[in-house]
């Protein structure tokens, strides 16, 4: 045993849990901790510049790779307040992150001593875990606790407050006799799978949704493989897209009011049976119940047992982990091929193929100002299959996830249940982190850009390069699109003339000149026309430069987007087209067909 203070055990444990990447700010009461990373060593931190940015940093980097377990860390008072928005992005869509905070000592807990916040309490609804560590010795049991919640069953955030006090304490602690508690994770059983098969089985034209749960689980090869063998189509959730590539013929689209494709729309609700596994069924996806569950059957399997029932009572439930669920799945699929007793599902995915090939949404404009329409289709141009793309709410989101192509998981990271506008400038420099090398592609509308533009100096300053599009309106889209229907365009214009930028236009903020003042780079696109060449020029500047570059392109202030109030079969669609093979020439032909 060795005698050390409780934050000098806490690194160590950090290390050797395998969670060695932080961001944060230090501060008065968190000073301790800092002291200990500096000592030891072994995690790397990125010191960002907003404590809610740290959050959301740490928030992308656990997104983007299997087994990430983000770090952000803040002072007292505020700084824990200011991350529970990173915290409820986490927690909505079953994110690990460890968030840990300074606190007055223990005795000035009750005292309104400078700074002192009741953080856990605050942070209980929207963690696995909340806890003031108020005695030294629980030290090691609380982090070691923490590793545990933030693994097993629905994965999501944890948040440690210690009191300065309790950092200073000295322990005695031996991290070789330390060991990460078990994983627990639900298994279905054989006879559960079975069920579930046969009722897919029965039907004449089942579909798989799948979502974020398969990515969470890193079960993408084997949802991919149960499709195959099953001859049947898979529709990914917003959380699930990339589960199945967008490229693979039984991808069928994704379903929904607003995020969705037509031949989504139409396949869902031209089925007769739903296997979905580790999705929620949210609001943005079913639209409203009795259309989207209508003449089918639905088998629902998720890793929390209370999220079976709690949007409509499926006909059979499954408590399980994603991954576990698929391989039992795929082994009963594999015998009762080579019994040669599963139906033959060719023509319902040909139908379904069909749908894909054919029920798309114009994107090739040519007019000025641009479209947003056609910035997605030159950005399916511009970046390759291995792409990440990074984004959070709003219009941009909407279209782009009509309109962009993933073709794999964790290539679309998305906030997708909080959707905190700010999310995506910080979690893309957190994505970067997880992928050096990796092409990261941020989009954002200006608004969600200006939340936290500030972040583009830590970029700047740790040499994070990543692409952000940022889609300039001068306009709250979504929102203005919304307050149509109370007749009215209330505060939602961003625009003002900009005195000391006349090239603006009319559109307000410079942000190319913001973001050179930040230390990147940036280049401004007014002409459809240019935005092949502005993206290029982009990756030229990534790679010279190794920092963010921000591509700016000026929208027409008001374009509608296609999406639905309440149901999936009434979407309110603005530029719809058939495409065939004639359209091929002008770039509006999907590369899958």
């Amino acid at each position: 045993m060795t005698r050390m203070r409780t934050v000098d055990a806490a690194v160590l444990i950090l290390e050797k849990e395998n969670a060695v990447e932080a961001f944060g700010l230090p501060g008065a009461a968190i000073n301790p901790f800092y002291s200990a990373m500096k000592a030891h060593g072994g995690i790397r931190h990125t010191l960002a510049r907003h404590v809610e940015g740290a959050s959301h940093m740490a928030d992308g980097y656990s997104r983007a790779v299997a087994g990430n377990i983000g770090i952000c860390i803040g002072t007292s008072g505020p700084a824990g307040t200011d991350m529970i928005t990173g915290l409820y992005a986490a927690w909505a869509d079953s994110i690990p992150i460890l968030c840990i905070t300074g606190q007055a000592p223990v005795a000035k807990l009750h005292k309104e001593d400078f700074q002192a916040v009741d953080i856990e309490t605050i942070a209980q609804t929207v963690t696995k875990m909340a806890m003031t560590v108020r005695e030294p010795g629980q030290m090691p049991g609380a982090f070691q606790k923490a590793f545990q919640l933030m693994r097993s069953g629905r994965p999501g955030p944890v948040l440690l407050d210690l009191p300065i006090d309790v950092q200073l304490a000295q322990i005695e602690f031996d991290i070789d006799a330390y060991e990460p508690l078990p994983v627990e994770k639900p298994k279905a059983s054989r006879a559960q799978l079975e069920k579930a098969l046969t009722l897919l089985t029965a039907s004449a034209r089942p579909i798989i949704i799948a979502g974020g749960g398969v990515i969470n689980a890193d079960a993408s090869a084997q949802l991919v493989e149960l499709a195959e063998t099953l001859g049947v189509p898979v529709v990914p959730t917003l959380m699930g897209w990339g589960a199945i590539s967008d490229a693979h013929p039984l991808m069928a689209g994704m379903v929904g009011l607003q995020t969705s494709h037509r031949y989504g729309n139409a396949t869902l609700l031209a089925s007769d049976f739903v296997i979905g596994i580790g999705n929620r069924w949210a609001n943005r996806h079913t639209g409203g119940l009795d259309t989207y569950t209508a003449g089918r059957t639905f088998v629902h399997i998720d890793i929390e047992p209370t999220q079976i029932g709690r949007v409509f009572s499926p006909h059979l439930g499954i408590t399980s982990d994603a991954g576990a669920a698929l391989d039992g799945l795929l082994e009963l699929a594999r015998e009762r091929q080579q019994a040669g007793t599963l139906p033959d599902y060719s023509e319902w995915a040909a139908e379904c193929a069909e749908r894909k090939a054919t029920m798309h949404r114009k994107t090739h404009f040519d007019t000025i100002p641009i479209k947003p329409q056609r910035v997605y289709e030159e950005m399916n141009k511009a970046f390759d299959q291995d792409t990440v793309y990074v984004t959070t709410i709003g219009l941009s989101q909407i279209a782009g996830a009509q309109m962009l192509h993933v073709f794999g998981p964790r290539k679309w990271i998305n906030a997708a249940q909080a959707g905190p506008l700010g999310w995506t400038l910080p979690a893309a420099l957190g994505v970067v982190r997880a992928n050096p090398g990796g092409t990261v592609v941020a989009l954002s509308g200006d608004y969600d850009f200006q939340f936290m533009i500030e972040e583009l100096a830590v970029g700047a300053q740790f040499n994070l390069p990543y692409i952000h599009v940022v889609v300039n309106n001068s306009y709250l889209g979504l929102i203005r699109q919304a307050q149509r229907g109370f007749d009215m365009d209330f505060h939602v214009s961003l625009a003002f003339d900009n005195i000391n930028s006349p090239d603006t236009n009319g559109y307000g903020v410079d942000h190319v000149a913001v973001a050179e003042g930040l230390g990147c780079k940036a280049v401004r696109v007014t002409d459809p026309a240019e935005l092949r060449q502005a993206f290029a020029t982009a990756h030229a500047m990534l790679d010279q430069y190794r920092v963010p570059v921000v591509v700016e392109v000026i929208l027409e202030r008001v374009t509608n987007v296609s999406m639905a109030a309440a149901e999936i079969d009434a979407v309110n669609e603005f530029e719809e087209i058939a495409l065939t093979e004639a359209d091929a020439p002008t770039g509006n032909l999907p590369v899958w067909v």
